[in-house]
């Protein structure tokens, strides 16, 4: 399996770097003591092309393949995971939802607006009492006429206060996931409701909100794809949408390399720079390796989406798994490698610590990527 990248891979990605570095670098440890990207920024992004990644073109996209998304995600997660996360949440999510599963007139409504930048979507799936066990949510759509008419909450949604439209997961049916539908629910109607959640130990540039459906009434073209074919179409979005997370926790181990190698070259105790230190090259040794692992690995799962290979959702699982517990553990490496100077936000590594820590909950936790490796492995279903 050739991963040479293309000249046309390479430039992207040097002109990615060049962005971030420019326009969120500066201003991400501001961003993150005040919990709020500056909103600015969101259609620069997508001048930038960040939002059009892998949407064709017929629809303001770039058309662009699953390995240049990889590269924009990773320098992404380098620069700030909170503005991956609104990045791989609208186009990563809700755009490649519609684009699957959506009729022509509701991706001519929505993908274009949603490759500029001009407008944000959100994916309405989790819930207070239905993280890892989305088939059992209460949220539910009832059918009045015509039309749809939705009511529940959902907790912990990226972009919840900022986004234009949101996919929302609902009961349309009887009990277990065979009675979910999805609906494309415009967030300005009557009865849409949204709270944001602060206080988040990372990720706190980013919108993440509670909403509310109180009778939210929407026509029954809103429904995206077939009635009870919601919980597949979840659990399909999410396997890309862990490649995308693979490759943000690609761009933090890669970050906190930087960081550390860049610190103890400079500093020096016992008249030495503190690299020559075999314990603090054993620390840059773990996260140089582990950065090439994440990467390939997260390369694999974006190759096999180009392919619609039927193993992707094992391998998106390894990915999503390896790369988000590696990121934590080179974030926590490079902290005890700048010593005190790591603890404080002057240095961003207290913050890439921070900011991985949810990768391993979100998007399927730890635990559950386990089970359905180990499922798909064994052929025995670790779920009673």
């Amino acid at each position: 399996m050739d991963f040479t990248l293309t000249e046309e891979q390479r430039a992207f990605q040097s002109t990615a770097r060049d962005f971030l570095n420019k326009e969120v670098v500066p201003f991400r440890a501001e961003w993150d003591r005040r919990e709020a990207v500056d909103t600015a920024l969101i259609p620069k992004l997508g001048e930038l092309g960040f939002f059009g990644l892998t949407i064709p073109e017929e629809y303001g996209g770039l058309g662009g393949d699953y390995i240049t998304y990889c590269l924009g995600m990773e320098e992404l997660g380098r620069a700030d995971s909170a503005v991956r996360g609104i990045v791989s949440v609208s186009m990563g999510l809700f755009g490649k939802i519609v684009l699957a599963h959506g009729t022509e007139e509701q991706k001519q409504r929505w993908l274009p607006g949603i490759a500029d930048g001009s407008l944000l979507g959100c994916f309405g799936l989790t819930e207070p009492d239905s993280g890892s066990d989305p088939g059992s949510l209460r949220t539910r759509a009832v059918r009045e006429g015509t039309d749809w008419v939705l009511s529940g909450t959902k907790i912990f949604i990226t972009n919840g206060t900022w986004a234009d439209v949101c996919v929302v997961f609902a009961r349309t049916g009887g009990p277990g996931p065979k009675g979910v539908s999805a609906f494309l629910v415009p967030t300005d109607l009557p009865g849409f409701e949204t709270t944001e959640i602060h206080g988040k130990l990372g990720l706190r540039g980013q919108a993440t909100a509670e909403i509310r459906l109180d009778g939210v009434r929407v026509p029954a073209d809103a429904m995206v794809g077939e009635e009870g074919q919601g919980f597949a179409i979840a659990m399909g979005s999410l396997d890309k949408g862990r490649v995308s997370v693979g490759a943000g926790c690609t761009g933090i181990i890669a970050g906190c390399l930087d960081a550390a190698v860049e610190y103890t070259t400079e500093r020096t105790q016992f008249g030495r720079p503190i690299a020559s230190f075999q314990l603090i090259q054993d620390m840059i040794a773990e996260m140089s390796v582990d950065v090439d692992c994440a990467r390939l690995l997260t390369w694999r799962a974006a190759e096999m989406i180009e392919r619609d290979d039927p193993e992707l959702a094992v391998a998106a699982s390894k990915a999503k798994l390896f790369a988000s517990e590696a990121a934590v553990k080179a974030a926590n490496l490079a902290v005890q490698a700048l010593g005190g100077y790591g603890y404080v936000d002057e240095y961003p590594v207290q913050k890439y610590l921070r900011d991985a820590r949810v990768m391993t909950l979100y998007e399927g936790t730890s635990q559950i990527q386990k089970l359905l490796i180990g499922r798909a492995e064994t052929g025995v279903s670790a779920f009673v």
